[in-house]
């Protein structure tokens, strides 16, 4: 038994919490926020950021370029004043800042051109494939009675070869922009969509969409709102990597002669165009150049999607 003397010191150890009607009835309040998380993780990676830093630089100067003051029209054919003839294959200097091509264009000028145009042809192709991917995806992974269908419709196309499919596109239909999209959006979605249609699989049935089911809730709104979500990190990942593979098929298809006309400056030209001087030592710039951006172009799509999809994963988020 304890000395009343004892439990009178070991009360007055304590103190009796005075009650705050207004402190319990606050309660707790977090600012997270999913895409403050992802570009807070994303910025913390130097590479990706150097390669954002890249990409943004290289779209901002290509767009901008026509306007600056002293810029050549990439088509105009300049003529040697002492000779009359074309000003073919000039070095370096001061009035063409990376000399001319072997038939007297401004080749600063068609380069920067050429990127403005494999860039559009590469966003545009890449969105067509993922938004096209994604739908076909999603409808083919979550509703149970198209599956079987949509998978032989899946089988019989994907044995077809995209690289024939896409030459014959562009040898059938006049060389264009338009043509070139066409030719590499016709079968470039069916990748997107079975990857997307093998990750619905797996999450359609966890215990959140079973309940939205239960619920009556409709399909549409079950995949835009419980599944997409979910695959932000992949959706974007599918969509960095396919701008560098669209840009590396344009320059393919220009190789063997399809491309764009020569009116139309790209990548795909420009390298195409060196390539057959990279023997001549004097002239091998003419590929390095074009060759350089295009390489820096792909690298950074693809450490920058990479990176973007950990970002996105909410297991790194903080």
């Amino acid at each position: 038994m304890i000395a009343p003397e004892v439990a009178k010191e070991r009360t007055d150890l304590f103190a009796f919490a005075e009650h705050n009607q207004d402190n319990a009835e606050r309660t707790g309040y977090s600012d997270y926020s999913y895409w403050k998380s992802t570009i807070r993780v994303f910025i913390r990676n130097r590479i990706a950021l150097a390669a954002l830093i890249v990409v943004t630089v290289l779209l901002v100067f290509t767009f901008v370029q026509p306007f600056l003051p002293g810029q050549r029209n990439p088509n105009l054919i300049h003529i040697n004043p002492e000779t009359g003839r074309q000003l073919r294959n000039a070095p370096p200097g001061s009035e063409f800042i990376l000399g001319t091509n072997a038939i007297g264009q401004d080749l600063w000028a068609r380069i920067w051109m050429g990127t403005r145009t494999s860039m559009t042809i590469g966003i545009v192709v890449a969105t067509i494939r993922v938004v096209a991917g994604i739908l076909v995806g999603a409808v083919w992974g979550y509703v149970r009675k198209t599956d079987r269908i949509m998978t032989e419709i899946y089988n019989v196309l994907a044995n077809i070869p995209t690289t024939i499919v896409m030459i014959l596109f562009a040898y059938i239909l006049r060389p264009s922009m338009r043509t070139m999209i066409i030719a590499m959006t016709v079968l470039g979605w069916l990748p997107i969509s079975r990857f997307i249609r093998n990750q619905v699989v797996i999450i359609r049935d966890r215990e959140y969409n079973l309940a939205s089911r239960c619920l009556g809730t409709p399909t549409r709104r079950i995949i835009v709102r419980n599944i997409l979500p979910y695959l932000v990190s992949v959706i974007m990942l599918q969509f960095a990597l396919a701008i560098p593979l669209v840009i590396a098929g344009e320059v393919f298809l220009s190789y063997i002669g399809l491309g764009l006309p020569l009116n139309i400056p790209s990548l795909g030209n420009l390298v195409n165009e060196g390539r057959q001087l990279m023997m001549i030592r004097s002239l091998r710039h003419q590929l390095i150049y074009p060759s350089v951006i295009l390489s820096l172009i792909t690298i950074s799509f693809y450490v920058m999607g990479n990176a973007f999809a950990d970002a996105a994963d909410p297991r790194t988020h903080v």
